[in-house]
């Protein structure tokens, strides 16, 4: 079976995350790596236009949009806004989305949360997770 993926990897997002102590590390970033799966028909493509392909470039606003809207509590939270609106993509056939934060400690290293909802998962949920608040 063909499959198709469009991988974006290591976003910095503009992110006010969680709340911290005095004495707390405050991460530098949040960042984001999102792969989506679609249809091999948007990449095995034998004329080479935008309108045959997937752009993703309005995506990529909106995460940014999301992100930067407010203060979060939770990256659950953020990470559930991004899957919906990744859910209310037509095109977009599975997600996985992992958002994480660094340095956690005082030598370094990253702590995130990671959502996958497969194919067969997305159909069932698709109308549940684009019915949450993606768009504000």
């Amino acid at each position: 079976m063909t499959r198709s993926m469009i991988e974006l990897k290591g976003l910095e997002l503009p992110l006010d995350l969680g709340t911290y102590g005095e004495n707390d590390l405050v991460p530098d970033a949040h960042y984001l790596d999102l792969t989506l799966e679609i249809d091999p028909a948007l990449v095995l493509i034998e004329t080479d236009a935008m309108d045959r392909v997937f752009d993703y470039d309005p995506l990529i606003a909106r995460i940014l949009e999301i992100a930067g809207e407010g203060h979060y509590e939770t990256q659950e939270y953020c990470i559930s806004r991004i899957a919906s609106l990744c859910a209310r993509t037509p095109a977009v056939a599975a997600i996985d989305i992992a958002l994480y934060k660094g340095p956690v400690t005082a030598t370094g290293g990253t702590l995130g949360m990671r959502l996958v909802i497969p194919r067969e998962k997305l159909a069932e949920q698709r109308g549940s997770l684009a019915g949450r608040r993606a768009s504000g």
